[in-house]
């Protein structure tokens, strides 16, 4: 494993990478760990982002249209962020660093750009985006969306906490980005 003690956490990343990954087995555990990385796949912006314009037009008491435009412009920004560092820092993934004996891995094994984790990033940037502007069972939703997501790159065997961590605050930080960026244009909350 790297050295490097932002990412290392003196042993206690591997650590609790091996704990999550090994907490379960089963036909059950291994659906849920894999739909949470499907779930949180960049492949399906489109399909998240339609969703949320649509609930927004349709129900606005339920969610805000300017939540939505957040949400538009923070996956601009975590893509950029997370598309310039995963080459960048190139860190390995738990099944080059563990080896396969040591991970349980479902779906196809990734070797390379382990930090930070993509899926995480995405699924903590429509939940930071949308979530000023949601009722509260809308908010209760993205927050468990959010933490099913990150927990499933733990379990799928794709990624260590440190890159999960990563990923939920370069979500954060894009939204908060998006937000700001918006009331300089002049889209400043109701």
């Amino acid at each position: 494993m790297t050295t490097h003690w932002w990412y290392d956490w003196g042993g206690l990343n591997q650590h609790l990478f091996l704990w999550i990954n090994h907490a379960g087995s089963g036909w059950t555990w291994d659906h849920l760990a894999a739909w949470g990385a499907v779930a949180g796949d960049y492949f399906y912006y489109p399909l998240w982002a339609a969703l949320a314009l649509a609930l927004a037009l349709k129900r606005p008491n339920l969610l805000s249209t300017r939540a939505v435009l957040c949400l538009l412009v923070a996956y601009v920004v975590d893509g950029l962020l997370v598309g310039s560092l995963k080459p960048w820092l190139s860190m390995p993934r738990p099944l080059m660093v563990l080896g396969p004996a040591a991970v349980h891995v479902i779906g196809p094994p990734k070797l390379l750009h382990s930090f930070p984790s993509g899926h995480t990033a995405f699924a903590f940037t429509v939940m930071a985006s949308l979530l000023p502007g949601a009722h509260w069972v809308l908010r209760a939703m993205l927050v468990a969306f959010a933490l099913w997501v990150g927990w499933s790159r733990i379990a799928v065997g794709a990624h260590f906490p440190a890159d999960v961590l990563g990923g939920a605050l370069i979500g954060l930080l894009s939204a908060w980005l998006s937000s700001q960026a918006l009331n300089l244009a002049g889209y400043a909350r109701r």
